[in-house]
């Protein structure tokens, strides 16, 4: 289970929406065997009650190998669960899509192609499109904010982290789109800071009139803690704070198994707000009983 993104209905109850993909797969899964699932909890801290996949991949599709990497709105009386797909097992095929319901049982009505295609050659997105995040802007429209890295640096860069990872954004009218770019260059950019920093799992929401987010950090302080942002905007970021810490600091874990190479970080933060202030924190770690990957709840105070 991984990349946990909740939502609560009008009776207060928690329904969770992950990813999941075979053990045999091993971490790989993700990219090239995954699916949605849907689970409810009468309380964030569950336990939880399997529903059943809502989403898998569609043969023939952009998104015929995986869907990954679900967050949730409710937009008006409908639900916007946004993801993401690939067509080949592998990064360059990324791309976000988006499903639709009147209610969080689903039915779930998918769009047959994706929100944001990659940006031309040469350009910082041109590999993929990846890891949405949406708010609804005051005066009324949907931004989209998404990850990216340019091709060239992925291909050239050096192991473990290869080119780097920054987010753009992409706004548009109606939530279906068309989604167009608001700029071409991206509003989140470490890579002017040196040593390859970068940027990974935001998600975003307003509060009290500022922008916020919380993501996952590439060597900006550490890979294993999280960041902490703000912005007036949208457009312009405040710099990074640590906004979690790593596994440690909260849970023994027993020793890495040996092919968990990211074992000890949260990764994919997703936030349950309540009354547009964050409630709890839910993320995702390596390990856990089927060696994969697991999730974390923290009820925020």
């Amino acid at each position: 289970m991984c990349g946990a993104t909740p939502i609560e209905d009008e009776k207060g109850q928690v329904h969770l929406f992950f990813s999941r993909w075979p053990k045999a797969r091993g971490m790989a899964g993700w990219i090239s065997a995954c699916e949605i699932a849907h689970a409810v909890a009468e309380r964030p801290e569950g336990p939880y009650t399997m529903v059943g996949t809502v989403l898998s991949p569609r043969p023939g599709m952009w998104d015929a190998t995986t869907c990954h990497n679900p967050h949730i709105r409710k937009v008006g009386n409908r639900y916007a669960l946004f993801y993401m797909g690939n067509s080949n097992g592998r990064t360059d095929t990324k791309r976000i899509g988006l499903a639709l319901a009147d209610s969080l049982d689903g039915p779930w009505t998918r769009m047959d192609a994706p929100l944001l295609q990659p940006g031309p050659a040469g350009a910082w997105d041109d590999h993929c499109t990846t890891n949405p995040s949406l708010i609804q802007h005051p005066d009324g429209r949907f931004w989209l904010y998404y990850k990216s890295w340019n091709t060239a640096e992925y291909e050239h860069g050096v192991p473990p982290v290869r080119g780097n990872r920054k987010y753009g954004l992409a706004v548009a009218d109606r939530l279906e789109g068309p989604y167009h770019r608001h700029s071409p260059r991206p509003v989140i950019d470490f890579s002017g800071m040196g040593n390859n920093q970068q940027i990974e799992d935001a998600f975003f929401w307003l509060e009290d009139g500022r922008f916020r987010l919380v993501s996952r950090d590439m060597g900006v302080f550490s890979h294993k803690v999280g960041l902490y942002m703000e912005s007036r905007d949208g457009l312009s970021w405040s710099a990074p704070k640590v906004a979690f810490g790593p596994v440690a600091d909260y849970v023994q874990q027993p020793p890495a198994p040996k092919h968990l190479s990211k074992y000890g970080r949260f990764e994919r933060p997703q936030l349950l707000l309540r009354n547009g202030h964050p409630a709890y924190l839910f993320t995702t770690s390596q390990g856990g009983a089927y060696e994969t990957a697991s999730p974390f709840i923290f009820r925020i105070v």
